[in-house]
């Protein structure tokens, strides 16, 4: 068709064209946009695990510089300072706690341990003498936990399993070393001194 000198506006052709040209920018930026937001949600999804990760250490740092060298009187038996043990699912440790300087915290008996459904747990009894039939306080305080190894610095200077470790040696370990396996494969070991 031809244009007179005085008609104005586009052919059908052009409008066509620029309609799927801004169907292409319209498509484009439909996806670069989910990739943003879905990018968005990992890195959000990531740092909530860190700052889980983050916080159990802290927590625990706290909880093992407080270490007292206080045996705890239970039901039938006295326990010791520090107990670390090994089983199916890696380790767990008991200990007596003293008060922080700050009055945040009470003086008690305290655990870690791997529970089964991959969370590691803080228990707290309400003293550091366990009476009879007193059950600790079960707090989960990190989720998706494959494993939970710990290993006590002797008075040797050597690395062991299970504490106590010999009969003369010391009333806590010198140091602790947390091994933990994450749900999505990432291992952390971090050593602490007591």
């Amino acid at each position: 068709m031809h244009r007179s000198a005085g008609s104005r506006g586009f052919t059908l052709l052009e409008v066509l064209t620029a309609l799927f040209i801004l169907s292409l920018l319209a498509l484009l930026s439909y996806r670069a946009l989910g990739a943003v937001l879905d990018t968005r949600e990992r890195v959000q999804t990531e740092t909530q695990k860190w700052r889980r990760v983050a916080s159990f250490f802290t927590r625990f740092e706290r909880d093992v510089q407080l270490a007292a060298p206080r045996p705890a009187r239970g039901a039938d038996e006295t326990l010791p300072a520090w107990r670390g043990k090994v089983d199916a699912s890696g380790g767990s440790v008991e200990f007596s706690r003293f008060a922080s300087a700050a009055g945040t915290d009470i003086a008690r008996r305290l655990a870690y341990t791997l529970n089964d459904r991959q969370e590691i747990e803080l228990w707290l009894w309400p003293a550091l003498d366990v009476a009879p039939g007193i059950v600790p306080a079960r707090y989960p305080v990190l989720p998706g936990v494959t494993r939970l190894e710990l290993q006590y610095l002797d008075s040797e200077l050597k690395w062991v399993g299970t504490w106590p470790a010999a009969a003369p040696d010391l009333p806590v370990p010198r140091a602790v070393q947390v091994r933990i396996v994450l749900a999505s494969g990432e291992e952390i070991v971090r050593v602490f001194a007591l």
